[in-house]
């Protein structure tokens, strides 16, 4: 006669090895899950990409304009901007449209490519250069085509990135 408890069933046996490997896979994963959900370096890419779609969009609307909607486009300008810009835009606004629709011309901008050159997130500040394609059409003659590079400062606000200052990046010579 065969004692009972002596013999293992091979099913129970392969049951719980499967179930200790799941726990295992599960507790991995869960640990995989709660360190990259914690990583500042995801937090940090997060906001340099928020900066960057923020600061290209911002200087596009800087660099285009269009007679026919001036309003639609200086109220884009001021809402790209923050402080100095901002108030040099709103005080400048009247004087401005004035050559704009003297000029009557339409400047469309289209980004070209963009980086953040630097970013401070605690200060709530990044700087980006931005590659642009203008094109500025008048009344009379042909639409005239520049490309330009443009460096902005952006600032954080309770409204997301704004451009704090904009300006022309420096061409440097290649001559030695």
């Amino acid at each position: 006669m065969a004692r009972a408890g002596t013999t293992r069933n091979p099913l129970v046996i392969a049951a719980t090895a499967l179930t200790l490997v799941a726990a295992g896979a599960a507790g991995w994963g869960g640990w995989q899950r709660y360190d990259a959900a914690h990583d500042d370096a995801a937090s940090y890419a997060q906001a340099r990409d928020d900066a960057l779609a923020a600061g290209e969009q911002a200087v596009q609307n800087m660099n285009t304009l269009d007679h026919r909607t001036l309003e639609k486009g200086l109220d884009s300008w001021e809402q790209s901007t923050t402080g100095d810009l901002h108030r040099q835009l709103v005080d400048g606004r009247d004087a401005f449209a004035e050559q704009i629709v003297a000029a009557k011309t339409v400047s469309t901008a289209k980004v070209l490519s963009g980086a953040v050159t630097e970013l401070d997130e605690r200060a709530g500040r990044a700087g980006v250069m931005v590659a642009l394609r203008v094109t500025v059409t008048a009344p009379e003659g042909r639409p005239a085509v520049k490309e330009s590079r443009m460096l902005g400062t952006l600032t954080r606000t309770s409204e997301g990135w704004k451009l704090s200052a904009l300006g022309q990046a420096p061409v440097g010579s290649t001559a030695g």
